[in-house]
């Protein structure tokens, strides 16, 4: 073999091995385009998930015990896109005052944030959000391959979050979410941690488990988690 054809060979090799990977990083998306399609992943989710039900288990913890929790509960969601969520109540445990000030609580608020009047306002989007997606590229979170956004609310509510989203490198899905919330629900509360992860059913993201964590100068920290399963989706009619 000649030099040129030792030199051709090599540049052969080298086009070959590091080719694709420029042209993998030429593909990555601009920060814009990566919201946008954020965005409308969730829109999707939106028009084409009709209703749902779903199991869901709460448990409750206080101060550093996390042993065992004080107080527990298993209830049968429905999602309907039309008029919100409702529960039933399938079992419960530990003390009534718990169950009714915490777990209680919690599920009023899930009622009043799905009502179709108040939903798209706690979306985790640009219209709610000022948004930029952090450097470095995409990182894996819960084995998937994900951009993480970081989010900063337009205005304080309690059920909006100062944070990070992850969202899925191919379909921009969520994956997860992980933040303060940016108000708390009472003057006696101090602001509530949240996490929540999601997994797709039937091609759109559902939330898998959450954890939420409060202090209050009175009843102390607690430490409520959620556990997701038995997700039965309808979805609109193929257009």
């Amino acid at each position: 073999m000649t030099i040129w054809s030792r030199a051709s060979t090599a540049i052969l090799l080298l086009a070959f091995f590091f080719g694709p990977a420029r042209g993998i990083a030429a593909q990555q998306p601009d920060n814009a385009t990566i919201i946008r399609n954020s965005d409308a992943a969730i829109r999707a989710r939106f028009e084409h998930v009709q209703s749902f039900t779903v199991m869901e288990h709460y448990a409750v913890y206080h101060n550093s015990d996390q042993s065992a929790p004080i107080a527990q509960m298993t209830v049968k969601t429905l999602y309907q896109k039309s008029s919100g969520k409702t529960y039933t109540i399938l079992s419960q445990s530990g003390p009534a005052i718990i169950r009714k000030m915490v777990l209680g609580a919690l599920l009023d608020n899930e009622k009043r944030i799905n009502d179709p009047a108040n939903r798209e306002a706690s979306w985790f989007t640009s219209a709610n959000y000022a948004m930029s997606v952090e450097p470095g590229g995409p990182q894996p979170v819960d084995g998937r391959t994900c951009y993480a956004i970081a989010m900063e609310p337009h205005q304080k509510a309690p059920n909006l979050i100062r944070g990070t989203m992850w969202v899925d490198a191919k379909d921009f899905s969520t994956v997860k979410i992980d933040g303060v919330a940016t108000k708390s629900p009472s003057v006696f509360a101090g602001p509530t941690h949240m996490m929540r992860q999601y997994v797709p059913v039937r091609g759109y993201a559902q939330a898998s488990h959450a954890r939420a964590v409060s202090s209050s100068m009175f009843y102390g920290r607690f430490i409520i988690t959620i556990d997701y399963s038995n997700y039965q989706v309808e979805l609109s009619p193929a257009q």
